[in-house]
């Protein structure tokens, strides 16, 4: 019977958590709002192909260059597609691509830098010179130089953010192990014997997953706009595919005639940045967390 009572317990805990961080969020108009559109996208992203009246690549020619109406409520491109199924189809592939490639930046970069931190030595110093020559190049030069090697596809876009943000994640969790490694409660692990792995999992981990989560949503609202940059320079998801950055650039030679072809995505591409950034920034006071290198 101990172990039910205490899985309940666990569960109780953490829900109790979950409310708390929601309370958090939803203390200022400002990160509720961020939380609110951030969610609704994700929404959306999740519910879209039963919800767009029209498929992201089906053509009418009959309609055409049509304006925003009930029946095509944003509109159609020169290509007669409905603009509305294709903001929702990019949202949906903005999750996928922007979404995949922080989580593997995020996972990679933790255990790298929990591990290098940890070990220190010749193995840190390594590692972070290796880091630091990442990150002496701008992030869309080197998605650039990356894309160059790898060619266009989704694949070649995830593997870019993940290079890309990994060296950045890596920082701030060594940022939190130098400080925490060296407290009371974690050399008293390593006296009794506890394995490294141990240690970072079970004393070490915890004190980074705040400021982890504080970067993670940053990370994430940078690979939103590298994505949709990438897009729009024609070297990230190739046409017919629905990406915002995509929409955008396809739309410049016919501002004039169909602006609003311009004007959803673009918009679509500044409320999630602006969503997920007041949602990083919800996130930073709620758990406390002091600014990252």
């Amino acid at each position: 019977m101990a172990r039910p009572a205490a899985a309940a317990g666990i569960v109780r805990r953490r829900s109790g958590a979950w409310r708390r961080l929601l309370r958090g969020l939803y203390a200022r108009p400002s990160s509720a709002l961020g939380a609110t559109l951030a969610a609704a996208f994700l929404l959306l992203a999740l519910l879209g192909p039963w919800v767009t009246p029209y498929g992201p690549l089906d053509q009418d020619f009959a309609a055409r260059s049509q304006p925003p109406s009930p029946a095509h409520p944003f509109g159609t491109d020169h290509l007669g597609r409905d603009v509305l199924s294709r903001v929702v189809a990019g949202d949906r592939d903005i999750f996928l691509l922007a979404g995949s490639g922080t989580l593997v930046a995020v996972l990679v970069g933790t255990l790298v830098g929990l591990a290098a931190s940890y070990r220190g030595g010749w193995v840190e110093e390594v590692t972070y010179r290796v880091f630091d020559s990442l990150l002496a190049i701008p992030a869309l030069l080197l998605a650039l130089l990356l894309l160059g090697s790898l060619g266009p596809s989704r694949v070649s876009v995830l593997a870019v953010i993940a290079v890309a943000y990994t060296p950045i994640v890596a920082r701030v969790v060594r940022s939190v192990v130098l400080d925490t490694k060296t407290k009371e409660y974690v050399l008293a692990a390593r006296m009794q014997g506890e394995s490294t792995a141990f240690v970072l999992g079970r004393e070490v981990l915890p004190s980074v997953l705040p400021a982890l989560a504080v970067e993670s949503a940053l990370r994430f609202s940078y690979a939103i706009f590298l994505v949709a940059s990438l897009g729009f320079l024609g070297v990230g998801v190739q046409p017919p595919n629905p990406d915002w950055g995509l929409m955008v650039s396809e739309a410049r030679d016919y501002v004039y005639l169909t602006p609003w072809t311009l004007t959803f995505p673009a918009l679509a591409i500044s409320l999630l940045v602006i969503a997920v950034n007041l949602l990083a920034d919800g996130l930073k006071r709620v758990l406390q967390v002091g600014d990252t290198p």
